[in-house]
Parts: C-alpha cells; structure tokens; sequence
C-alpha cells in the first residue's frame, strides 16, 4: 500500500514489524489481564493530543488514573518501555473503552434505506444477521475454497452469537430490520471463528443472487492487504452507511466482553479513528449495527480500491472521548474461514480440500516434475488427466511400468496426527484403474515389500477427518514400490527411511513445513520377476524453507541405489543398498525427469563456486544429510 510522506523523525531505527507483532502475539494476553487495560496495540506515540511519529507500544484504558491513585488502589504502573528486538521501545496510555458494534442504542439515526430491506441480488452493505441477534452488516462477497460456493462475510457475533451453531438459518435484512424472519432467509452459517484472528463468520449463500459491489462504494473487494499506521479507509456499514477513517494502531490486541458462553474474549486487529479530511456525520465513523463493514483502502480522493484491509467488529462507547473503531485483518479472517475474495480455482478448490499435492505450500512454488522428451509417451493418461490426487500427495504413472513416476507430497510437521494403521489394507487406486497398475499379485509369498513411496506418517496431518482420509489414501498401490527385503534391513535404507524426520530435525525449517518427491529410478536391466521389472534404486527430493539462510527455499535430492555412484563400475546384484546426496542436473540424468526452477534453490556445499557443479557424495550418517 502507498503510504502518506512523513517526517524524517519517523524513519529512525525501530524493531522489524514481525518483531512487534510477535511481541503483540505472546504478550498481548498477559497485558490485557492488568486492571482497566482494555487494549493493547502498536502507534504513534501521543502528546497533547497529536502524534509525535514516535512508535509506541500503546494501551488504551477504561479510565485514565493519577499515579498515586494507582498507589491507593494497589494497581501496578505499565512499564514506561519494552526491549524489543534490542531496542527500547517506549509505551503510551490512552483513554479508550470498547464494545462489540452489534448493539442497537436508542432510536434509529437513519431513515429505513436500501441496506436494511430484503435484497436480491444481496449485496455487501446491507443488513444481515442470526435469527438470535439484532443487525449488523453483510461485508462481502466471499467464496468458499472448498467447492467455489458463494458466501457472506461478516461477524461472528453477527451470524452466530452466543445462542447460535453451525448450521444454523441467517436472515437478511436483520431481524431489528425485518421481522419476517421466515421469508428472509439467506443461507446457513458455514463456519466462524472469534479469537486472535477475529471475530468473524461466514454464511453460505442460498436462494438468491450476489452482486458483490458494497453499497455506496460500488467497488467489489478483490485484493487484501496488511493495514499500515496512516493508511486512509472507508466502510459501508448498516447503520452510519459510508464513513472515511484513518488507521491509528495496528497488531491491536483488545478484550471484549460478548456474553453468554462466550464471555470475554481476546481479539486480534487494528484501530481506525477519523479521518480529518472527511469527517464523518456527526463525527461517528461507527454506530451499532456496522459490525461486520468491510474497511477497504481508499485512494487519494477518498475513493475505495478494490483492496480490503479489516472487518469491523468494535466501536467506542457513547461516553468515551474521540471516536475510533475495531477491526479484524482481512487477511487473517479468509484464511481462518477458508474462503478467497475471488472464485477459487479448480485446483485452489482440490487443495482447500487436501487433496493432491500444493505447490504454493512453501509459498514460492514447487511445481510438479516435468516428463523429458523421452519419457513423455510413457506417462499414464487417466480419468484425472496425467496427474493423479489424493490427499495431500499426487503422483504420475508409467504406463509401461505400471508404478509411478513420481510421487509428490507436503509435510505440516506442526499438525501431523499420531493415527496408526490398524484396520488399513493395501488397495487398488480406483482413479487409474486395475490394468494399469500392479497389484498384489507381485507381493504375494515372496520377499518383496510394498513400501510406500509417499511415507504414511509423512500424509497424516490437518483435521481429524481429512488425516484419516490422509492415512487410507497412502494405502492405494499407485503410492507402492516394490523393494526387497533387505532394504529395510540395510544402513541406507534405515537413513532412506528417516530422511524427512532427519531434515525436520536437524535443519532450522521454517514452520515446520516440507514438500517431497520421490519414485523409482527405471532401467533397462531391472531384474524381471513375475512379468515385472523391479526397480534396484530410488530417488527423493526435499524443499523447505531455510530459518538460517533468511528463509530461503533449500533444495536437496537423494538417490538410493545398488550401484556405486562414486565409482561408476557395476557391483554385484547382492551389494548393499548405499545412499548419496545428488545434483538435480544428475537426478534429472538418471530419472528423464524435469525439475525446471527447482535447480536454481539447490543447496549447494559451502564455498562452491556458482558456475561449479555439486558433487555426488555419499550419505553414512544423519550428518551428511546437511552436509
């Protein structure tokens, strides 16, 4: 976002904005629990009733009390200052006191318009609520990245409440708007959320047409961002319908009391107060009724752009000097509720579903190998189109070799679930079909093992349902190697098997997130058995982001194999499985495989030239895994 010129003062050395959110992030609760703090927050440092450009940790307070009041009444001081990374930061105390924005005080202030009656197509701006509550305001149009349905954004104390549940009916206009709750349904609530990244909710949308232009601003949200001390915004809400305002704290952390079962709640955003070049009708930027407003970035003339930066859930109380409001980061809230502004992809609609393998998990991609020229006509065409999905891994087949060419999964270390394999057979993928895939009839009383290609454990991750789901979806045989028994039993095969865990734990990586290739290596002297040839080596690829080289996507790619790589001579077929670390240039060689940008992250040894091609080495111990 373009930002407003300010002083020279204002450009002196602070701590990283991450470092103050995650100050915010692990202290904001504990400070919230001393005595009249209502909020706590990041802004301009205030005297005299002006900012100072000095940045503060900034409270607000319910009432503002002399020291020796405090004293009196056993209330300890605020720390004048906080050490953050390295640098003194000083704190600010203001007087401000907040509450949720769904209470309707006293008489209405507007005439009934456009917003509070029964709208189709619905449109953001209006009056929506749960049949339980009062009124509060449609934010936007949002769609579900589950299946691309059309959905409405507002609040959690809005469309759910404290007497509300999933699933439950939502009215449009709101029942203080509209009383005819049975001819006004809209939808049915879909999820909500209400802590650190909100209060928000959304409903999905039935029965009626969507225009997604807000009234008043007559744009359609399209875009988010992170909202910035002095970004200029508008809302369109229910109640004070379009007001401009100007944010004045951000990573705002605020306790809010919502009753019920709910009760007082911690709640993540930022602060908006008035813009003095547009001030609001009698100086209220918010009123009850405008929870669940989106506040968009406006331009230079006041304008809303198509980029949303909050949802608004608090206003001040009638008594409270100045006029300033809550709101949630938009960003924060699609992500908790798992919709997008715009309609979702097919494949951003398969991947909200944990299906198939995400290359955007990283951030920076990881797309899926390419077929060489060679290996083109050998790719299995199915149903699916030539990339097959389960949950959380995709993969390829061989048509000729009826396993996969490869197989490519994501690891979330952080959610990973302890489900065993009781009860889990291995079975034919219904999504390739039995004649081109090899099945039991290869395993059958003999010495080889299934071994999956994507590791069960590694699957196993997110929600309770979608990690089962996870867990039975390895088992198909299109996610099978054949692979002798003493492949377990080898050193390198232990090292094989530990590979992720090995990386997970003795690498410095980035929320514990890693993506992974892997198959067989194909030869022309793999030894035939039972009409099938059996591949003798494997090879596996590991991306993550790197926490100690400035989080950086790291490449490396492995190779176990019987023959030796070092020497390059042929060994006898009983050797020892022996693992190496490779070059991609080197495991494109060998698979006819193509890893496009990927060669461009590949860790390369320290003191390598660029221009030098990484060496083969040879994996003896965990150490060499980072080496």
């Amino acid at each position: 976002m373009a930002r407003t010129p300010r002083p020279a003062a204002r450009t002196a050395k602070r701590p990283s904005p991450e470092a103050l959110r995650q100050f915010i992030r692990s202290r904001g609760p504990e400070l919230l629990r001393q005595p009249h703090v209502t909020s706590v927050g990041i802004g301009y440092k205030v005297r005299d009733g002006r900012e100072t450009g000095e940045l503060a940790i900034q409270f607000t307070v319910d009432r503002k009390l002399a020291p020796e009041t405090l004293e009196a009444e056993r209330i300890p001081l605020l720390p004048a200052s906080f050490t953050i990374d390295g640098m003194e930061v000083p704190t600010d105390v203001l007087q401000r006191r907040f509450r949720p924005a769904w209470e309707l005080v006293g008489p209405e202030r507007m005439a009934k318009d456009i917003r509070k009656q029964r709208l189709d197509p619905v449109r953001p701006g209006c009056s929506i609520a749960h049949p339980q509550e009062t009124a509060g305001t449609l934010g936007a149009i949002v769609y579900d990245l589950r299946d691309g349905a059309a959905c409405g954004l507002s609040n959690w104390h809005v469309l759910h409440g404290p007497r509300g549940r999933i699933g439950d009916r939502v009215v449009q206009p709101g029942p203080f708007d509209d009383n005819a709750i049975e001819a006004n349904g809209v939808g049915s609530l879909l999820r909500s959320h209400l802590g650190a990244a909100g209060d928000c909710a959304v409903v999905r949308l039935e029965g009626r047409g969507v225009a997604p232009e807000i009234i008043g601003l007559e744009v359609a949200p399209a875009q988010v961002a992170r909202a910035e001390l002095g970004d200029r915004v508008v809302k369109s809400g229910r109640t004070t319908g379009v007001t401009h305002g100007r944010v004045t704290r951000i990573e705002v952390m605020v306790r809010l009391d919502y009753g019920g079962a709910a009760g007082g709640r911690d709640i993540g955003g930022f602060e908006i107060g008035p813009d003095p070049k547009r001030p609001a009708p009698g100086g209220e930027i918010s009123m009850g009724g405008d929870s669940g407003s989106a506040w968009m970035a406006s331009d230079p003339r006041g304008r809303a752009t198509e980029v949303m930066l909050g949802l608004h859930f608090a206003g001040e109380g009638d008594a409270e000097p100045g006029e300033h409001a809550i709101a949630g980061y938009a960003h924060a809230a699609l992500e908790k509720l798992q919709v997008a502004l715009v309609p979702p992809s097919s494949d951003a609609v398969r991947q909200a579903r944990g299906e198939g393998f995400d290359p955007g998990f990283l951030n920076d991609p990881v797309p899926f190998p390419q077929p060489g020229p060679k290996l083109a006509a050998d790719v299995l065409d199915t149903r699916d189109g030539k990339v097959v999905h389960h949950t959380h891994f995709s993969l390829a087949m061989s048509r000729g070799r009826k396993l996969a060419l490869w197989v490519a999964w994501n690891i979330d270390g952080r959610a990973l679930k302890g489900f065993g394999r009781k009860g889990l057979d291995f079975r034919l993928d219904p999504k390739v079909g039995a004649a081109n895939q090899l099945g039991e009839e290869v395993y059958a009383a003999n010495r080889l093992d299934r071994g999956h290609l994507a590791r069960r454990a590694d699957l196993v991750w997110g929600p309770d349902e979608e990690a089962q789901r996870a867990n039975r979806d390895s088992f198909y045989f299109t996610n099978i190697a054949p692979q002798h028994q003493g492949f377990n039993q080898s050193r390198a095969g232990g090292l094989w098997g530990e590979l992720e865990d090995a990386i997970m734990e003795e690498a410095s990586i980035d929320r514990l997130r890693l993506s992974v290739m892997a198959g067989p290596i194909f030869a022309e002297d793999d030894p035939v058995y039972r009409g099938t040839r059996i591949p003798q080596a494997f090879w596996k690829l590991l991306a993550f982001r790197d926490a100690d080289a400035d989080n950086r996507l790291t490449v490396r790619a492995f190779v176990l194999t019987q023959e030796d790589l070092l020497d390059r001579i042929e060994t006898l077929a009983l050797d020892p499985f022996r693992l190496f670390r490779v070059p991609l240039a080197e495991l494109e060689r060998r698979t006819g495989l193509r890893f496009g940008a990927l060669k461009q992250m590949e860790a390369r040894p320290e003191g390598l030239r660029q221009r030098e091609r990484p060496a083969i080495t040879e994996v003896l111990s965990r150490a060499d895994l980072l080496a």
